[in-house]
């Protein structure tokens, strides 16, 4: 690294031009000692671009604290400041306010632009200790008034849940400005305060609105898991003739990929294309969940092919999770296989995903060589998660006790997400006696559950010991809690219709019940028998059991989908439970009958029906 050069300024442009290539600290170091030799450390310029250079990297920021600190002479304000702006927005913003406790101490001048840096520190750390020191600090000071420092105090106040002290201040400010806005909405929308979020978003002057308060509204009803309201709200968005930016793209299509709204999601990236929006990393992602999430594994490989050849991890990620949902384990595999070819290092959600993807498909050997060798290669150390998949992975397979043993040995405590999953496995193979004891745990880990009762209580059903069964409904009611209903979506249109199991609300219900009456006609008239294994095994009554089976959500929504769509048109279905053994039977006779491609996505996962049979191989 040649630092000899005639002129002095070019000299310190051609040494600064030296810092962009030090990538330890050793050659940083030998930077820093050209420039004490040179003088330029006397140049506040250079100190400046030194300082910066070293605060832009987090294997350099230890070293620009031990310069400023150690090797500057009374730094001023304007050092004091970059110092603290530079550490409140690496990986540790704690630094940026010891050092002001410095800064302090040294009787150094501050300037309204000390406060907001600090503010950005508590933020990231959701210190409202710490926020309350600097509020009455700059309020001291007589920055009370000051906007920049004001809207950072609401900001924090808000990320911290102390809702109170940021509306006070910002119902004091005569003329909020656009940053005032955002940061109050941001705080409620954050915490899931949807109403006041949007009750504020409408009082806001709409010349003020830009896409940073559209999105910020959006994604957070996205985030509070409403997302019809959050497609409204980005529509409106567009129609209001405010340009959507990446963010507020990917919050859309989040929307999308929850509720299945295939044509929106298409219409979205159609819109990305068309106003020549980039896909980066963030809304390649977005896109691919999106597709996989609507059924259409086809389009999401294209996005994922069509991405930058230098795919980030989550890229992958996002792939091998769509694979994991649609039960394809042998290309989840193969895509995991491809990116280490690629140098592209695993983290622990992809593991999670290839985990997930061999439980679905019942790749217990491949799955279990993942597992045991995440830290050795991958120097990831197994969670919660990753231990969950591997348990609900080997109970599918009917594995029960290996897989009760991995509970045993797991170095945390199973949560309620292993032992159901567990209890589940019991249920399908009939497991009565674990099956009752896991029914027990789970019942006092997570008593509010109404799943929990209900599968205890066919545990107990499966046994004949019906005794049991009622007793454990009874407690269940006693306690009252309520089993969460069924329900099922179709988007037709642009619409999207909901159905819950037993539904009279919808407008045509009476056609769609005409139509479901018919439906059911053609199914027995091709062999069709009931499945009431799953359907309230104390009931002794066949009849009362095919009667409820017969009014669950998806049946309705595919006889929805059968009145108002053309023949040949693909129908897609999404259920907020997992799908019962009879309406996974049924929709593979419509399938076939009707020579109707199904698509369903339950709770958990992608069932595809087509011609009779389903991708997953009746293994959910």
């Amino acid at each position: 690294m040649s630092l000899t050069l005639t002129s002095s300024s070019l000299a310190l442009e051609h040494t600064l031009s030296c810092l962009h290539k030090c990538s330890k600290e050793v050659e940083l170091k030998q930077v820093h000692a050209h420039m004490l030799k040179s003088g330029f450390f006397h140049d506040p310029y250079a100190i400046t671009k030194f300082l910066s250079f070293c605060l832009s990297s987090s294997t350099f920021s230890s070293y620009a604290q031990d310069v400023f600190l150690n090797g500057l002479d009374r730094p001023d304000t304007f050092l004091w400041n970059l110092m603290i702006k530079g550490l409140s927005s690496s990986d540790q913003p704690e630094s940026s306010l010891l050092l002001y406790h410095r800064m302090l101490s040294s009787s150094a001048p501050h300037n309204p632009y000390t406060f907001p840096f600090l503010l950005k520190a508590c933020s990231n750390l959701s210190a409202f200790q710490e926020t309350t020191q600097i509020h009455a600090h700059l309020t001291k000071l007589g920055y009370a008034n000051d906007v920049y420092s004001v809207n950072s105090l609401i900001n924090s106040y808000a990320v911290t849940g102390r809702f109170n002290h940021a509306r006070l201040l910002f119902d004091r400010i005569q003329e909020p400005d656009l940053v005032s806005w955002n940061s109050v909405i941001k705080g409620y929308a954050k915490a899931g305060e949807m109403v006041t979020a949007l009750t504020l978003f409408r009082k806001m002057p709409e010349a003020k609105k830009n896409a940073i308060s559209w999105t910020t509204i959006i994604s957070g009803y996205v985030q509070a898991g409403m997302n019809k309201e959050a497609l409204q709200l980005f529509h409106e968005m567009h129609n209001s003739n405010v340009p959507p930016d990446k963010v507020s793209l990917a919050s859309a299509l989040s929307a999308c990929a929850q509720l299945g709204a295939l044509e929106q999601g298409r219409w979205i990236h159609s819109y990305a294309d068309k106003e020549r929006i980039s896909i980066d990393s963030v809304l390649a992602c977005a896109l691919i969940d999106m597709y996989a999430k609507c059924g259409d594994m086809e389009e999401a490989l294209r996005v994922f092919k069509d991405s930058k050849k230098t795919k980030s991890v989550q890229v992958w990620t996002a792939l091998i999770s769509g694979y994991a949902y649609h039960g394809l384990g042998g290309e989840a595999m193969n895509t995991f296989t491809e990116m280490q070819k690629m140098g592209v290092k695993p983290n622990a959600i992809t593991l999670t995903a290839v985990l997930t993807a061999c439980s679905y498909t019942g790749l217990v050997e491949q799955g279990k060589s993942v597992f045991y060798t995440m830290e050795r290669d991958h120097n990831v150390k197994p969670t919660i998660e990753h231990y969950g998949c591997v348990v609900d992975m080997l109970g599918r397979a009917g594995l029960l006790d290996r897989a009760k043993r991995l509970v045993q040995k797991m170095p945390m405590k199973a949560n309620a997400v292993i032992w159901g999953s567990l209890l589940k496995a019991c249920q399908i193979h009939k497991n009565i006696e674990l099956g009752e004891r896991i029914g027990e745990i789970l019942i006092r880990m997570d008593p509010n559950h109404g799943g929990r009762y209900v599968h205890t209580a066919n545990i107990h059903a499966m046994g004949k010991k019906w005794d049991k069964a009622a007793e454990t409904r009874r407690l269940m009611k006693d306690k009252g809690v309520v089993k969460l209903p069924g329900c099922s979506m179709i988007s037709l249109e642009g619409t999207t219709h909901e159905f819950t199991a037993g539904d009279r609300t919808h407008a045509e219900i009476e056609k769609i019940r005409t139509k479901w009456r018919a439906v059911k006609r053609e199914l027995e008239g091709n062999g069709y028998v009931p499945e009431l294994e799953d359907v309230l095994l104390d009931l002794a009554d066949d009849e009362e059991r095919e009667a409820i089976v017969h009014q669950h959500s998806e049946k309705l929504a595919v006889a929805y989908g059968l009145m108002k769509t053309k023949p040949g048109t693909t129908i897609r279905i999404m259920k907020n439970l997992r799908v019962c053994k009879d309406c996974h039977k049924v929709m593979k006779l419509v399938s076939k009958i009707y020579k109707r491609d199904i698509v369903m996505r339950d709770r958990t996962r992608f069932h595809r029906f087509r011609d009779g049979k389903c991708t997953c191989g009746d293994y959910w």
